[in-house]
């Protein structure tokens, strides 16, 4: 048997808000857009990755009030530290920025967090063994 994690699917209050999230900071793109129930939903992928991962946006969900302390979050790579740094340079422009940028031992690497507008953290992350700045690569 074969599994495979396919998709992450988020109910959160402000749809709009969250495609141009994700959109802008994790440069997803809308792959999928239907109508169900009366309500907008929406897929996101990185492109080319179409088929192996995406995120579903459901509108009318309770928004989530994430304690500084609850590292609970989503983690996308990037190629650099300073992608991370640009990523923490927006965010903190944006007033979202919750953790600054920061190294850690192996495997954490180099990493910022953000809060999307339903309150989720998001890390930006180099030189962890995933994605694009993983070590070896």
């Amino acid at each position: 048997m074969s599994v495979s994690f396919t998709h992450l699917a988020l109910h959160v209050r402000d749809l709009e808000a969250c495609v141009a999230f994700y959109t802008s900071y994790a440069q997803m793109q809308l792959t999928h857009n239907r109508v169900n129930q009366g309500k907008r939903v929406v897929w996101l992928a990185q492109a080319g990755r179409e088929k192996e991962f995406i995120v579903v946006l459901i509108p009318g969900g309770p928004g989530r009030e994430q304690a500084p302390a609850d590292y609970s979050h989503l983690g996308f790579a990037v190629d650099s530290k300073e992608a991370v740094d640009t990523i923490a340079d927006m965010a903190r422009s944006d007033g979202i920025l919750e953790w600054e940028p920061r190294e850690e031992p192996y495997p954490v690497g180099y990493y910022c967090g953000i809060r999307d507008p339903d309150g989720n953290f998001v890390e930006f992350s180099f030189g962890q063994p995933l994605g694009p700045g993983a070590e070896g690569n």
